[in-house]
């Protein structure tokens, strides 16, 4: 189950339904959302749509979100269907440092689905003595193989690690009204 991230306890306030009962939708404003529980290494499966309507909207503000690996490493969600935009932020990317093998996108509107296979990253003390990786298949695609992550995910600035344990998953509200299910 799910909470604000940060607000352990506490309900989470993104909006549930979605018309098949099963799914749920960004409230805009409301914050991340991350799972009560906490994990290392994950096999993770996780459908996902963007909203069909996307007028006026180009790049990566064309419906953003992302799912967050121990709540610091992104995997981009985006609406990158006929969409340019920088090639390492678009969807399925390691966002800002490794873009996807291919742009296997579906239509806005449409689910779209990621599995992800996520190996944490081995610390001694605080010394890096392996660092996380990630394989994702975007609706079905291998994108990114076993894929060398640099560090936390940062918007601008180079990537780095700073020892830590399991965390909770995290999903972005970046204000875009981006739904979940399964």
């Amino acid at each position: 189950s799910w909470q604000p991230a940060g607000k352990p306890g506490q309900a989470a306030l993104w909006q549930a339904g979605g018309g098949d009962g099963t799914a749920f939708t960004v409230k805009a404003g409301t914050g991340d959302i991350e799972t009560k529980q906490a994990f290392c290494d994950v096999q993770l499966h996780l459908e996902w749509r963007t909203p069909a309507a996307v007028t006026g909207k180009t790049g990566q503000q064309r419906n953003n979100s992302g799912v967050f690996l121990q709540s610091r490493y992104e995997v981009q969600i985006l609406d990158s269907y006929q969409n340019p935009t920088y090639s390492n932020g678009q969807a399925a990317s390691v966002y800002k440092q490794r873009a996807p093998l291919a742009n296997a996108s579906l239509p806005a509107g449409q689910w779209q689905s990621y599995d992800i296979i996520y190996r944490a990253p081995r610390f001694h003390g605080r010394q890096l003595t392996e660092p996380a990786s990630v394989t994702v298949l975007h609706n079905g695609v291998l994108v990114q193989h076993n894929t060398q992550i640099h560090g936390n995910t940062e918007w601008i600035g180079a990537p780095s690690y700073q020892p830590h344990g399991c965390a909770p998953l995290k999903l972005q509200d970046h204000g875009d009204a981006v739904s979940f299910r399964n």
